[in-house]
């Protein structure tokens, strides 16, 4: 019975040792698992921290390089306002020359032109001696303006002596008008039918068949007026070339075919 029991418990000491050294196994690996655990957690921690420190340097850097972008981005602005600025004082300083240049060309043609005025004023009148120019040509404005008073008195004058001899005129016209409506009455007369200006000689409608004849003092009339005189230096059955006479002729007038031609010598006087 005894060896039995002894076999039980050598058994059952042999187990609890196999036992001791299964669990002092898992122990080692759960130790080790651990202390691996630990380190991983303290690298891992470790670079955390160290990644951490690169993110607080990187949101350094890039609130650092935002603020440069804000202060490029004002500087950029202002450079653009700067050169608007420049710009438009640019297109203003221009215009200003622009301004400039035609206000000297003006300048300068009106230089010329007084240089042209004192140039025909003659003398070598300068802008020194021009004060007494202008005096002088006052004084000349002031003789002639005397001389043009006289004159008006004188053309007064004659105003009244041209109203007398217009009077005498109307009496003289008068008399022709009556002694050309005495000539009018005449029966002899023609048309002239064609005129030369230039060789002083025209064509009259009838010829010796109507009376006419050489050396006969023929007048010409228009409108029942005489305008001038005629005289036939070739006498045809028909027709009449007459030479005209240009002395005779009124101020301003010129014979033309569809006046009427008759005898120099009125019926009654």
């Amino acid at each position: 019975m005894k060896p039995i029991l002894y076999s039980v418990v050598i058994l059952a000491a042999s187990g609890a040792a196999v036992f001791s050294v299964i669990q002092y196994n898992k122990f080692v690996a759960l130790e080790k698992d651990r202390t691996e655990t630990i380190a991983t957690k303290n690298q891992t921690i470790a670079d955390a921290d160290v990644a951490d420190k690169n993110i607080k340097e990187e949101k350094r850097k890039l609130a650092i390089s935002q603020e440069k972008r804000e202060m490029l981005t004002q500087s950029v602005s202002s450079l653009k306002s700067t050169g608007n600025a420049l710009a438009n004082d640019l297109a203003k300083l221009q215009e200003d020359i622009k301004g400039q240049d035609e206000e000297f060309a003006h300048l300068n043609k009106a230089l010329e032109e007084v240089n042209n005025i004192l140039a025909a004023l003659g003398g070598g009148v300068t802008f020194d001696t021009l004060p007494e120019k202008i005096q002088e040509i006052e004084d000349d404005k002031k003789a002639k303006q005397t001389k043009l008073e006289e004159l008006g008195v004188l053309v007064e004058g004659a105003e009244k002596s041209v109203a007398t001899s217009r009077s005498e005129l109307d009496r003289l016209v008068k008399r022709l008008i009556d002694r050309n409506s005495r000539i009018g009455r005449n029966s002899m007369g023609a048309v002239v039918t064609a005129v030369n200006q230039d060789w002083g000689f025209l064509v009259i409608g009838a010829g010796s068949n109507s009376g006419f004849a050489p050396q006969t003092p023929l007048l010409v009339e228009r409108d029942g007026r005489m305008i001038g005189r005629v005289r036939p230096s070739a006498i045809e059955a028909t027709q009449t070339i007459a030479e005209i006479d240009l002395e005779s002729l009124s101020s301003g007038v010129r014979l033309q075919p569809g006046d009427r031609v008759i005898l120099a010598q009125p019926v009654t006087n």
